[in-house]
């Protein structure tokens, strides 16, 4: 349910992050961050205008229309590429007939919602429970941390299979659904927040604000939360595209949103039956899907690289290293340049330091 955790080594990075115009314009310079900053931006208007764009094609997505099926066939749509026309713009669903547009970008809403539904939970409890194991005593810090290894060992997908089983069915799903991966997935954060505490615990100006009686969560709320920002979003940005495939898969699996509510996952479950008598039912949701967690992903590694300032340094010593090597296997300098340039050795230790 959530991304590989880091090691608490790998978390400890105290540096300051850059400023928020200073990101925002690198971020803008990077062109696959803005490409998929852009599709990002059009798939959040096309959820927030759902119903709009779906009185404009004069369908609903839960209306049957069995008149453009063909029963002799199994209920396979009438028409070329799912019964494609000019009432229905991507088809209609096999055996249902319901419109296939409609159910789209009504889905998106409900796939886009519970994912950063769920991602802000995950982050909330993280917050807490990490600043929590910072800033208090040995005896808690250690009762968190088994408990945050017991969540991080967890089968996530298993245990949100039994949860979702279990609640009735009467309860919201697209609620339920954020509840259950956000109260599963907040483990990563938490260690990532308190790695950061204790090393930011120990700064001058924590001890400062500490000597003149500040309280703990005057200390948090004053002087860790705003060091705590630039990791925290950066972890969230890489949470948000495994939130997505957790509800769609999910709601694959039957225990997520129910008929006729529609999502993405949901139509990817039925249409496993229908791939062979019309592909362009499958291929349309799950291609959504499959561009949505990649602009996610994209998005969310350049907004890690530019606000974690170690990685930005990997990346420049790791370029330089592969130009004074390019640079001394040349042809011009064959043979001169190969007693400047360091060593396989010097070149790992200047990577990793």
């Amino acid at each position: 349910m959530a991304p590989q955790e880091p090691s608490v080594g790998e978390a400890l990075a105290v540096s300051p992050a850059p400023g928020g115009r200073q990101v925002w314009r690198r971020l803008l310079a990077r062109r696959t961050a803005l490409a998929a900053g852009l599709v990002i931006v059009l798939l959040v208007l096309i959820a927030a205008a759902a119903p709009l764009l779906s009185a404009l094609e004069g369908q609903d997505p839960t209306s049957f229309h069995n008149d453009l099926l063909d029963s002799a066939a199994g209920g396979v749509p009438t028409g070329s590429f799912g019964g494609i026309s000019a009432d229905h713009w991507l088809g209609v669903e096999p055996g249902t007939g319901r419109d296939v547009f409609a159910r789209l970008v009504h889905g998106a809403r409900i796939s886009l919602l519970v994912a950063l539904g769920a991602t802000v939970v995950q982050v909330a409890i993280g917050v807490l429970v990490g600043l929590a194991a910072g800033l208090g005593s040995r005896v808690l810090d250690q009762l968190i941390g088994n408990t945050t290894e017991v969540m991080l060992a967890l089968p996530s997908l298993v245990f949100a299979i039994s949860l979702m089983a279990v609640v009735p069915s009467d309860f919201p799903r697209p609620l339920l659904l954020t509840l259950v991966i956000g109260l599963l997935g907040w483990a990563g954060t938490s260690r990532i927040v308190r790695a950061q505490t204790l090393a930011l615990r120990q700064l001058d100006y924590v001890a400062a604000a500490r000597l003149a009686g500040a309280t703990r969560w005057r200390i948090a709320r004053r002087e860790l939360l705003p060091s705590l920002a630039a990791p925290v979003v950066t972890y969230a940005a890489v949470l948000l595209p495994g939130n997505v495939i957790a509800e769609s898969g999910l709601s694959f699996l039957g225990v997520g949103v129910k008929p006729p509510t529609s999502s993405w996952g949901q139509m990817l479950s039925g249409a496993t039956t229908w791939f062979r008598a019309d592909p362009t039912y499958v291929l349309l949701p799950s291609a959504l899907l499959f561009v949505t967690v990649l602009s996610f992903t994209v998005l969310g590694d350049a907004v890690r690289t530019e606000l974690d300032p170690r990685a930005a340094s990997r990346l420049r010593v790791g370029a330089s290293s592969g130009g004074a090597a390019s640079a001394g296997t040349g042809p011009s300098g064959a043979g001169s340049s190969n007693a400047g340039r360091p060593g396989p050795s010097n070149a790992t230790e200047e990577a990793t330091a």
